[in-house]
């Protein structure tokens, strides 16, 4: 299993080195800039080609206010945002892009619950052939009930993904998530092929090892499913990474190991 944290290439500067993590996950809003011209990416394109580490994935895909469900989607827009994400995606090396955006796609009140989830998968087939050609994944990531009202659970995620139908549209599953919702590590072995994986721990959205969540049935039915792949920390740091991300490492790894990896 690839571990991983959600960094920059200036925040993974001030990690003492050698780094014992193999990738970092960076932030399409804020480190692909897709709103903003090819000049304002170049220097975070020149960082990340200079980066100690790869940069393989990518979360916050869209911001808020490009919608993807409601009454005031506006495709010829997302389409153009997207394919720039995917193409500055493609030129640091990276080829997989998680798509949470709580804001972009939150029902607004009132809204048909199967209309939005029809919305979303239009979102997602719409994506899809335009993430296919720059060699990216999009991957499918359910988010908890309190940040979101659409597309919660990896169940209500695997649903999407077979709906979309497209090679490029694939699931993740966040064990924060997961967590947050009550979801039994049973329902990993229920909805199959796993893509990508996130974690952290429950109260505080913490490091692993912060609180002493046991993260060991999921990484079981992880195993089962034979998911081996990337398994980023997204957390919210207490302090700096510099400071907590090696005791983190140790905890996940020790964890890991418990389950048989």
């Amino acid at each position: 299993m690839q571990l991983g944290l959600c960094l920059d290439p200036a925040t993974l500067a001030t990690l003492p080195a050698p780094h014992d993590f193999d990738y970092i996950e960076g932030h399409v809003q804020n480190f692909l800039l897709p709103s903003s011209p090819d000049e304002a990416f170049a220097p975070h394109l020149a960082a990340q080609r200079a980066c100690p580490l790869p940069m393989p994935a990518s979360n916050s895909f869209l911001p808020p206010g490009l919608k993807v469900v409601g009454p005031a989607v506006d495709q010829a827009a997302l389409s153009r945002y997207a394919d720039t994400a995917f193409r500055r995606a493609r030129s640091v090396g990276m080829s997989i892009m998680v798509f949470g955006s709580a804001g972009a796609r939150m029902m607004p009140e009132g809204w048909s619950a199967a209309r939005g989830f029809e919305q979303y998968v239009e979102a997602l087939r719409l994506f899809a052939p335009l993430a296919q050609a720059q060699g990216v994944t999009l991957v499918v990531e359910p988010l908890n009930r309190v940040e979101c009202n659409l597309v919660n659970t990896i169940v209500e995620g695997a649903e999407a993904v077979k709906r979309a139908n497209h090679p490029a549209v694939k699931l993740l599953v966040d064990l924060f998530h997961m967590l947050r919702n009550g979801e039994a590590p049973d329902d990993i072995i229920r909805v199959g092929p796993i893509h990508h994986a996130h974690l952290a721990e429950d109260k505080d959205r913490a490091a692993p090892g912060i609180n002493g969540d046991d993260f060991r049935p999921f990484f079981r039915a992880l195993k089962q499913i034979g998911y081996n792949d990337r398994l980023t920390i997204e957390c919210i740091w207490k302090n700096a990474p510099a400071h907590e991300a090696a005791p983190a490492l140790v905890a996940l790894r020790r964890q890991l190991a418990e389950a048989g990896y």
